[in-house]
């Protein structure tokens, strides 16, 4: 006997039928110019060889190269049979993928051939993100897993250098890394991670040897502010951690399930200068010269001015969570979002434009509403004998 799998065969609750409806009602929208694949999409990166290209993940166990302005999709990384969570570009020139994997391993691939590599074993649970570095001029990758550990690995070899553990050995699951540009030299790193819980962990690596940054708060102290062990500005997980930038302060940015997005000044000891309170959880944060990025669980992709601090525009498309910004969702699409301010007026405009307009029929609506059937059919028989 054949079964189905359609939800609106079974029982619905008030809520799950409403979220269904407006996922059904949004699947269509073609704000952001979408480019619809076939399975979710885990995570995302810029190609370091083409301003028009991206790498995603896929949760159909693939890495897929997409190009925005011609939408090709061919170029596909298989292998896995389980869903990929992460991506890196690395290796000899940057000639190999990478691609952290559901089954524990992170998988490779020559990126032109598209032939599988080495596999690099050696986390216990699934692995959630990965980076590329070079140390003493030796190509290294670095993995984050669901098991709390972090490893560096030599991509020649396969061989894993260091496992990285919280000395309290209260490290949840990892969430993101990011190595810090002002610090990090070519014989020593300085990374920076986030996870599962809202502390923030630095760390020193070298070939030979790795350590937890205990005192992340020198200036914080010279404040008569009291030390810490990590970084805790937010309640709860920390999904992305990044830099500004080189030519800036390089301030860390961060976006959280509590709600918000941060950038915390390196000057003032990694503490909060700027908060942005996107609502819900943020998975992600993008900053430039004028805007700061982020998006989230709400589905929106929120343009706030870095300058004032003030939200600018919602951008509205998704219906999962989900510069030119391009963003991606677990609902199969990549999107692209104008950040030049006439596009961003433009587009502000057309939203408040449709809002009003929706306002306006909602109003009529409720008029309407004032009237019984029966009073409205007794209304229309008055107005026809006039």
């Amino acid at each position: 006997m054949s079964r189905s799998t359609d939800p609106g065969h079974f029982f619905q609750t008030d809520a799950s039928e409403s979220t269904r409806a407006r996922r059904a009602a949004k699947s269509g929208n073609k704000n952001g110019d979408p480019i619809i694949l076939q399975s979710k999409i885990l995570n995302v990166i810029a190609d370091p060889f083409s301003p028009t290209s991206i790498y995603i993940a896929e949760s159909a166990g693939c890495v897929r190269k997409l190009n925005l302005e011609t939408k090709d999709t061919k170029t596909v990384y298989r292998g896995p049979t389980a869903p990929v969570t992460s991506v890196a570009i690395g290796g000899h020139g940057g000639d190999t993928v990478f691609a952290g994997c559901w089954d524990k391993d992170i998988w490779s691939w020559n990126r032109d051939s598209r032939a599988v590599g080495q596999r690099y074993k050696g986390h216990s649970d699934f692995v959630k993100v990965i980076i590329c570095a070079r140390l003493e001029g030796k190509n290294c990758l670095i993995s984050g897993g669901a098991d709390a550990k972090i490893m560096v690995w030599d991509t020649a070899t396969g061989e894993r250098l260091h496992t990285l553990r919280d000395k309290t050995d209260t490290m949840m699951a990892l969430q993101d890394l990011a190595l810090d540009p002002e610090e990090s030299t070519a014989s020593e790193l300085v990374l920076v991670s986030s996870s599962s819980d809202p502390q923030i962990r630095r760390w020193h690596i070298s070939l030979s040897s790795w350590s937890q940054i205990y005192d992340t708060t020198q200036a914080a102290t010279s404040q008569n502010k009291p030390a810490r062990d990590t970084i805790l500005e937010h309640e709860t997980s920390v999904y992305t951690i990044l830099f500004s930038g080189e030519d800036e302060d390089s301030d860390l940015w961060t976006a959280s399930a509590d709600g918000t997005a941060k950038c915390l000044s390196r000057a003032k000891g990694w503490s909060t200068e700027d908060s942005y309170t996107h609502g819900d959880y943020v998975r992600a944060v993008a900053v430039t010269s004028d805007w700061v990025i982020t998006a989230g669980r709400d589905e929106d992709v929120k343009v706030w001015d870095r300058a004032t601090g003030k939200l600018w525009h919602v951008y509205e498309g998704h219906y999962e969570e989900g510069y030119e910004v391009v963003s991606v969702s677990i609902d199969g699409t990549v999107r692209t979002w104008d950040l030049g301010k006439a596009d961003l007026e433009k587009a502000r405009i057309e939203r408040e434009a449709k809002q009003k307009g929706e306002a306006k029929e909602e109003k009529i609506k409720l008029k309407k509403g004032l009237m019984t059937e029966e009073e409205e059919a007794e209304l229309a028989d008055l107005m026809d004998s006039d």
